[in-house]
């Protein structure tokens, strides 16, 4: 009689096997994880960063003085570029450069620093209580459409012209975008993290300090550069308009200054400081935090 004997895999081929898997997969998973950082040349870097915008500034260079000799406007309306460049030489050599400058910056950071301390409490609550956000919700929305120098004449009025009526503007300018910046990023905070918070024990102050504020970061740092770009608009449109001996002379009066001499090429030098400052506070404050917290969180590559 024929015995049939039926082929099985030995138990130790299985496991061996199971296992060579499990290493296959955690390679994978290990060499996606893994990132190479690519270092490159100062040249390069320099090819990379700085000389897409150089050209670009450059290029409007170019069509500004196109423009001008071409006439294209009379030259009261429309002054060249070495114009505005002598007029930057006369606040250079007058020393006035630089504190004018410096009265809009320092008026314009603190002015934000307070928005900040008063924002962030306001959006904490907004987000989290909903009968305030209910109330205060739709408020803050309607406070951060409106312009900013509508808030001036009334400033004046209730205290006056002076430095607390430029700071008024400022809060009332960007307290709502920060605050509606933070709601925002606690929104898509995923609730698995407050629940696995409060296992821990992190709740109430503890959870917003230690849970909600690090999970709604991103989110949060967009409403802080949007309300460093509203604290600054305020300001100018506050220094526009409020002129008093006591307030000095920032960017936002230097520029009403040459348009009431109708020195066009004064008023073209107070654009381009008023621009210079904005995109400078973007560069070498916000853009290198926003970088560190995408890179934190894997979103950004470390050759970026």
């Amino acid at each position: 009689m024929a015995s049939s004997k039926t082929a099985t895999k030995p138990p130790q081929d299985a496991a061996g096997a199971g296992a060579s898997d499990l290493v296959s997969v955690e390679a994978g998973l290990d060499a996606l994880d893994s990132i190479v950082a690519q270092h490159t040349s100062l040249g390069q870097a320099l090819r990379q960063k700085a000389l897409p915008p150089l050209l670009g500034l450059l290029l409007v260079l170019a069509v500004w003085q196109g423009a001008y000799s071409l006439h294209v406007t009379t030259a009261y309306k429309l002054p060249s570029p070495a114009d505005v460049w002598s007029s930057l030489g006369d606040l250079w050599t007058a020393g006035t450069l630089f504190e004018i400058i410096w009265t809009s910056v320092w008026r314009g950071l603190s002015g934000f620093l307070a928005a900040v301390a008063i924002g962030t409490p306001i959006g904490l609550i907004v987000a989290r209580v909903k009968p305030v956000r209910a109330a205060l919700g739709p408020v803050l929305s309607g406070l951060q459409s409106l312009p900013s120098v509508a808030w001036v004449p009334a400033a004046v009025i209730w205290l006056g012209i002076n430095d607390s009526m430029m700071y008024a503007v400022i809060l009332l300018g960007a307290v709502p975008s920060i605050a509606n910046g933070l709601v925002a990023g606690i929104d898509q905070v995923p609730p698995l993290f407050l629940r696995a918070g409060r296992t821990l024990g992190a709740s109430g102050l503890v959870g917003a300090r230690h849970v909600l504020l690090p999970a709604a970061l991103p989110g949060y740092l967009a409403g802080l550069k949007q309300g460093w770009a509203f604290s600054w608009r305020s300001l100018m449109a506050a220094e526009l308009v409020a002129s008093s001996p006591d307030l000095g002379i920032g960017l936002g009066r230097y520029l009403e200054n040459q348009r009431e001499f109708s020195d066009m090429a004064g008023v073209l030098l107070g654009i381009i400081l008023i621009l210079f400052v904005g995109i400078a506070i973007e560069l070498l404050v916000f853009s290198p935090i926003e970088r560190r917290v995408l890179r934190n969180r894997g979103l950004l590559a470390a050759a970026r």
